[in-house]
C-alpha cells in the first residue's frame, strides 16, 4: 500500500526531448523578449510612418476628403515633379557610375602608394562632415564672385592667364568730344582724319587710382607734331582731380592710358594698329593719302572674366553630383578596396608570370573577381542617391532651386516648403519608396548570398 502511494506521488519523468522542447521554448521568450523593443521601435519610426503616408496618398491637402489617385495623376501632370523625375534618373544614372569607377581606380592605386593608410584616411575624411556643412562649404566654393568662390578665382586665374583682360572695364567717351559708340562697343572718331595730324582720344569712367602702375601724363604726347605720312594721336584720362581743366583737351595733370589698343581704318578696314605706350601716345606709319577713322576695339572695354555659373541652371544637378562625389568617393574606396584585399594573389600572380600587363591584369581578371563587391557598392549607392535632399536644397540657391530639384526635395516643398499639400507630398514618397524598394531587395539577396 505504502510503496503504491509513493509510486503515485512521485513527479513524473521528463524525457530528453521534452527537455529540448522546454529550452527551446524559453529561448525563444527570450528572444522575443530581447527583439521586442527594436520591433517596437521598428514600427513606430517606419511601419507606422509608411502606412499613414500610404494612407494620407489618397486624401487632399487638408486631409478631410477621400480624392483617390488624384494626387498620383497630378504628380505626373507636374512640371516640377517631372524635372524631378528627370534630376533623381541623372542622379540615380550619373553619381553610382562615377563614384564606383572612381573607387576602384584609387583602390587599385592606393595598393601601390607606400603612405596608403594615411592616403586612404584623406580619402574618408569627408564622410566626416555633415551634408549641411559639406553643402555650405560648396556653396562658397561655387560662389560666382571670384573674390569668394575659390573655383572661379581659379578659373579666373587661368583665364586672365593666357587671354589677359580689360584694364579699362568701365571706361568710356564723353557725348560730343568727338567719339562714338558702335553697336559692337568699340568708340571711333566721329570725324574722318588724315596722316600728319594728332588726334586726342579722351575718355572718363576711370578712377585715378585704378591707373596702371607707370602710366604718365598725356599733355606732352598730345602736343607733338606728326609727320606727312603718319598719323599719332593720344588716349588720356579726360579728367582733373580737383576740378579744373577743359574738356576734350588733354591737360597738363590728365594722364594717359597705357595699354589701349587703337586701330587705323580706311573705308571700313583696318590697315594698321598699335598699343599705346605709358603716356597714352600712339602712331601710325606709312600711311598712305585719303581719309582715316582712329578706333578703340570694344575689348578694350570688355568687362572683366567672371568666371563660370557653377550654380545656374545649365550647371547646378552637376556641381551639387561634384560636391556628393567628394564626400562618398572616400566610403566607395575602402569599400572596394577591402574586397581587393580579399582576392587570391596566386591569380595576380600568375598572370604577371605569362606576360600579363598591369592594365590587362586590372581589366581581365580585378574587375571580374571584384565584380560582386562592385555590384554591391553600386546598388548601396543608387539607394542612397534615391534620397539625397540636404545637399541639393542647400548648395542650390532660390532661383535655380526648381532646375536643381529631385524626388526627396520636390516632396519637402510640396509638403513643408510653401506647397502646404501633404497629400501630394505623401504620394511623392510613396513613389520614392516604389523606386527604392528593388534596390533594397536586390541588396538584400545579394547579402544574403554572400553568406551562403
Amino acid at each position: 500500500m505504502t510503496a503504491t502511494l509513493l509510486k503515485e506521488a512521485s513527479p513524473p519523468t521528463v524525457t530528453p526531448a521534452g527537455r529540448r522542447r522546454r529550452a527551446r521554448r524559453r529561448g525563444r521568450i527570450v528572444a522575443v523578449a530581447f527583439v521586442l523593443p527594436a520591433l517596437l521601435l521598428l514600427g513606430a519610426l517606419v511601419v507606422y510612418p509608411v502606412l499613414f503616408s500610404v494612407g494620407r496618398s489618397f486624401f487632399d491637402a487638408s486631409g478631410t476628403r477621400f480624392v483617390g489617385g488624384d494626387n498620383y495623376t497630378e504628380m505626373f501632370r507636374d512640371p516640377a515633379t517631372i524635372k524631378a523625375v528627370r534630376n533623381t534618373a541623372i542622379w540615380v544614372v550619373v553619381a553610382p557610375t562615377l563614384l564606383t569607377g572612381l573607387g576602384l581606380v584609387l583602390a587599385v592605386l592606393v595598393e601601390k602608394v607606400r603612405w596608403a593608410t594615411a592616403f586612404k584616411l584623406l580619402l574618408f575624411m569627408p564622410m566626416a562632415v555633415s551634408f549641411l556643412a559639406a553643402g555650405i562649404i560648396f556653396r562658397l566654393a561655387y560662389d560666382e564672385d571670384p573674390d569668394k568662390g575659390v573655383l572661379n578665382a581659379a578659373v579666373v586665374s587661368v583665364h586672365d592667364a593666357f587671354s589677359g583682360t580689360s584694364a579699362y572695364p568701365a571706361a568710356r567717351a564723353r557725348e560730343g568730344q568727338g567719339l562714338t559708340k558702335a553697336a559692337d562697343g568699340s568708340y571711333g572718331t566721329t570725324a574722318p582724319t588724315k596722316p600728319g595730324h594728332t588726334v586726342g582720344l579722351g575718355l572718363v569712367g576711370v578712377l585715378p587710382a585704378d591707373l596702371p602702375q607707370g602710366a604718365r601724363p598725356a599733355y606732352s604726347a598730345a602736343r607733338r607734331t606728326a609727320a606727312s605720312d603718319e598719323l599719332r594721336g593720344v588716349v588720356y584720362l579726360d579728367f582733373t582731380r580737383g576740378g579744373g581743366g577743359e574738356q576734350g583737351r588733354a591737360d597738363r595733370n590728365e594722364s594717359g592710358l597705357p595699354g589701349m589698343r587703337v586701330e587705323s581704318l580706311r573705308d571700313g578696314h583696318t590697315v594698321a594698329s598699335a598699343t599705346t605706350a605709358a603716356d597714352g601716345s600712339f602712331r601710325f606709319q606709312d600711311l598712305g593719302p585719303g581719309s582715316y577713322t582712329v578706333r578703340l576695339p570694344a575689348s578694350n572695354f570688355a568687362p572683366p572674366y567672371e568666371g563660370v555659373s557653377w550654380l545656374g541652371p545649365a550647371l547646378v544637378t552637376p556641381a551639387v553630383i561634384g560636391a556628393y562625389l567628394w564626400i562618398w568617393t572616400g566610403f566607395a574606396m575602402v569599400l572596394i578596396g577591402a574586397g581587393l584585399a580579399a582576392l587570391p594573389r596566386d591569380a595576380l600572380e600568375a598572370a604577371r608570370m605569362d606576360g600579363a600587363n598591369e592594365w590587362q591584369i586590372f581589366r581581365r581578371i580585378t574587375v571580374p573577381l571584384l565584380a560582386p563587391v562592385l555590384t554591391v557598392v553600386f546598388v548601396t549607392l543608387v539607394i542612397n542617391v534615391m534620397k539625397v535632399f540636404d545637399l541639393v536644397y542647400i548648395i542650390a540657391p532660390g532661383p535655380v532651386q526648381e532646375d536643381a530639384t529631385v524626388l526627396a526635395t520636390q516632396m519637402w516643398l510640396v509638403s513643408f516648403g510653401g506647397g502646404n499639400n501633404q497629400g501630394l507630398g505623401s504620394a511623392l514618397g510613396v513613389l520614392l519608396l516604389l523606386l527604392v524598394i528593388p534596390a533594397m531587395v536586390f541588396n538584400v539577396r545579394r547579402f544574403r548570398g554572400s553568406q551562403r
